[in-house]
């Protein structure tokens, strides 16, 4: 058999292997491909960085999570912002409590694809055991986060009517969140009074003039949750779902108990038919706000749209 005929043979073994939940028998298959790889002089980037990441995840289901760490990192040399890697190691961070590392992993997770709820999810874990562990200092003590490339963002993919594909991918705006700025007293001001300007245009129901001002205002100081929140209802007036969606994880991100993030993610979530995700956000803000009568009354509507 051909080296690359047997690699391929590994691998399907190795995967029928980690879906019977037998992670030691699927490593080592795993480990035979990539010797093989290696002994055939093989260069295929994508090829490795898929072997390397699937034994990743056996270690990390055993609790292996050191190598987990180290085969996701060789996996992501080969082939950078891979989203198995990325999350399969923040999982090896989280449980070896490098809260600051996981967070990072977490984040760059969220550049490439922000529609991925482990990362939202972990995002939110990590914030909170950081407040704990740090105190309000603690975005000041991260690592930095790298910058992802356009070409290594997730577009909006909308599968064939009647297909039970994922949901649709969020291509990032030109002004999502950064990590570590710090405004001047001048720049924040600035922000400021554009932020206001803004809710005057919102007042007067010209949702498009506003999302310039608000936008504006971020490139000022891209750390007030209130402009994302206030960006993404425009967005939802115009129908612009996607970036709506996209300003309302941007504002979690800084407050993870936003309650206006959380509805209007539902409501735009609702809107795409994503209605998984939508009841997702609800019940987080319902843990949060138990009474939020607006909440209840959306979740009601989205029960009746999965019956």
């Amino acid at each position: 058999m051909a080296p690359a005929a047997r690699v391929s043979a590994l691998r399907r073994a190795g995967n029928e292997q980690f879906r019977n939940g037998q992670y030691c028998q699927a490593a080592a298959l795993y480990s035979q491909a990539l010797g093989l790889l290696e002994a055939a002089g093989e260069r295929n980037a994508e090829e490795v960085s898929v072997l390397y990441s699937n034994r990743a995840a056996c270690y990390l289901k055993d609790g292996n999570c050191s190598l987990c760490v180290k085969d996701c990192s060789v996996a992501l040399d080969l082939v950078p912002f891979g989203i198995k890697p990325l999350l399969r190691r923040a999982a090896a961070y989280e449980a070896l409590e490098r809260y600051q590392l996981a967070y990072v992993d977490y984040k760059t997770v969220l550049q490439v694809d922000c529609t991925v709820q482990a990362a939202h999810d972990g995002v939110n874990r990590m914030t909170k055991a950081l407040l704990e562990k740090d105190g309000l200092e603690w975005r000041q003590k991260l690592p930095p986060i790298p910058s992802v490339p356009i070409s290594a963002q997730r577009r909006w993919d909308f599968p064939p009517a009647g297909s039970q594909a994922a949901a649709p991918r969020l291509k990032p705006t030109e002004t999502a969140p950064l990590e570590k700025q710090v405004p001047t007293a001048a720049m924040t001001e600035r922000a400021k009074t554009l932020k206001q300007e803004g809710n005057e245009l919102v007042k007067k129901g010209n949702h498009k003039k506003a999302i310039e001002k608000y936008s504006e205002s971020l490139k000022f100081s891209n750390q007030e949750c209130a402009t994302y929140t206030n960006r993404a209802l425009c967005y939802l007036s115009l129908k612009q779902y996607k970036e709506a969606i996209q300003d309302c994880t941007a504002a979690l991100e800084f407050d993870a108990k936003n309650i206006k993030a959380f509805y209007r993610r539902a409501q735009a979530f609702k809107e795409l038919k994503d209605y998984k995700s939508s009841m997702a956000d609800i019940n987080c803000l319902l843990k949060i706000e138990p009474k939020n009568i607006a909440a209840q009354n959306l979740l009601q509507e989205l029960n009746k749209n999965l019956k």
